[in-house]
């Protein structure tokens, strides 16, 4: 668990999951899902707290990071790496998403099904550098 594999593997994701996440929800889209709020006010901060951002992004990619390396054993890579990112976002992006649609007044069905793709690219591109970096640091059997 606590392997040095899946501590680099920890840290690239982590990086990824703070910038990345910047990148298509706080730049790329983020016109976008003021379109789709739903009536609910007040919800999001601003400035975010960045302290417990940077931490959840360690845990998320900590997390990522160990349940990959348990996973995918011994068939580390970027492919195998995608497929487990993409498993994470359909339970996370699309199964979660549509419970909180159903339970709350966020978002819209609109942006609900925007942000499952988006978070499908998030965590395939999050599983992506986990499989690297578990490929480039770990010893394939031959």
């Amino acid at each position: 668990m606590f392997s040095k594999t899946n501590l680099l593997s920890t840290l690239a994701a982590a990086v990824w999951a703070y910038f990345g996440g910047y990148l298509l929800w706080g730049l790329l889209t983020v016109d976008f899902f003021n379109e789709h709020l739903g009536s609910a006010t007040g919800v999001m901060r601003n400035p975010p707290d960045m302290v417990h951002l940077i931490i959840g992004c360690i845990i998320v990619a900590f997390a990522f990071s160990t349940i990959y390396g348990k996973w995918a054993t011994p068939a580390y890579g970027t492919g195998s790496g995608f497929a487990f990112g993409f498993w994470i976002a359909i339970l996370i992006g699309l199964g979660e998403g549509l419970v909180n649609f159903a339970t709350s007044n966020v978002i819209d069905i609109t942006g609900t099904l925007a942000n499952a793709v988006i978070t499908i690219v998030f965590y395939g591109i999050m599983g992506l550098v986990a499989g690297f970096v578990y490929k480039r640091t770990t010893s394939q059997p031959a």
